[in-house]
């Protein structure tokens, strides 16, 4: 592996294997309790037992994603305790080792770790986190997303604003209302459609049009059995709004970023995501850095389950703050690149501080 000594070889393997094991463990317990928790849907509409376990399934992805800077923290802190506990890393610093050399050894394992995210991130976790969410709205039957109003989802769509009330996995939206504004932001007219089913050459193809038409004073009313409409609002869209930001992928958070932007509405959440989708399968390289400082002790007795525990407690921290700083970036307007790179900037500067006090004593 990229011309390894034999030091080396054995540390990337103890290590590897120690990650993969806190990984699968955290699957496990995670994935145990995502199933409880879908246990409260089964039996509604056609929601059963093996649609919750089709649908925990398809987000192993999303966590393996989540979870792999945490185990990378976990891991390499089990693994290094275990050799400390051993003298293995005592004798390897009085060959000659260097503090240096270990941390760029370490580093080879977080740049494959940090593909991994990478790869899991983009290629897998948007499709079957996509996947997972029209299962369940399909057998629950619900709508694809509300945006947490109670009037159904609402879309700008250049001088247009629509309000949909139930949009279906399917590409099929009900109860549809479209308010149109010229260009002095006077309103021009009101559409209501029944049903609207998008067609890839000629748009949504409209059902049980009613539009209401207004000339200053004056309003006279339309009534169809059919229309067209034609709107940047496609199925892609709004099947974006099924997948949280932190699990779409950065094509399609930069293509809905783009689409909020030429609509004058707010990116903030989005641009913060593009970052994070960006800066975070680096946190492995910073995970195995504060891992290491943690290997040059070698206490005997309680050492390895006390360092465990105290990896767990770091790993909690980072995660909390890592949702902590992208909330607050949202609601206090900070910049993107700032919200997203804090909780790693913060975990490498203790990392290093770490290292500086090691190597002083």
């Amino acid at each position: 592996m990229f011309a390894l000594s034999l030091y080396q070889r054995y540390l990337v393997r103890e290590v590897l294997a120690a990650v993969a094991l806190v990984l699968a463990a955290f699957l496990a317990l995670f994935g145990f309790f995502d199933f409880i928790d879908e246990l409260r849907n089964v039996g509604k509409a056609d929601y059963g037992v093996a649609q919750a376990l089709l649908f925990v399934s398809l987000s192993m992805p999303g966590l393996v994603y989540e979870l792999i800077p945490i185990a990378a923290l976990i891991g390499t802190l089990y693994a290094l305790s275990t050799l400390a506990r051993h003298s293995e890393i005592t004798v390897l610093r009085a060959s000659g080792l260097a503090t240096r050399d270990l941390l760029l050894t370490l580093f080879r394992v977080a740049a494959l770790l940090a593909l991994l995210t990478l790869l899991v991130g983009e290629a897998l976790v948007p499709w079957t986190e996509r996947v997972a969410q029209e299962l369940k709205a399909k057998a629950l039957s619900r709508v694809i997303a509300q945006q947490g109003f109670g009037s159904g989802l609402w879309v700008k769509d250049g001088k247009s604003f629509i309000n949909i009330r139930s949009a279906t996995p399917d590409a099929r939206l009900e109860r549809l209302r479209i308010y149109r504004f010229d260009g002095s932001n006077a309103l021009q007219s009101v559409t209501d459609a029944a049903t609207a089913e998008y067609d890839l050459q000629r748009g949504w193809h409209l059902q049980g049009v009613v539009r209401t038409l207004l000339d200053g004073d004056s309003a006279r009313v339309e009534r169809l059995d059919t229309d067209w409409w034609q709107s940047a609002v496609t199925p892609d869209l709004l099947s974006v709004l099924m997948v949280s930001p932190e699990r779409m992928s950065l094509f399609g958070l930069v293509n809905y970023t783009r689409h909020l932007a030429d609509n004058r509405q707010k990116t903030g959440r989005y641009e913060i995501a593009i970052w994070k989708k960006l800066v975070y399968p680096l946190t492995a390289l910073v995970m195995v850095a504060l891992a290491l400082p943690f290997g040059y002790s070698h206490d005997r007795v309680g050492g390895v389950s006390l360092k465990i525990f105290a990896g767990v407690m770091l790993g909690i921290v980072f995660y909390a703050l890592n949702g902590l700083f992208s909330n607050l970036g949202v609601i206090n307007a900070w910049p993107p690149f700032a919200s997203a790179v804090a909780p790693s900037a913060l975990f490498i500067l203790a990392a290093a501080g770490m290292l500086w006090w090691v190597e002083r004593r």
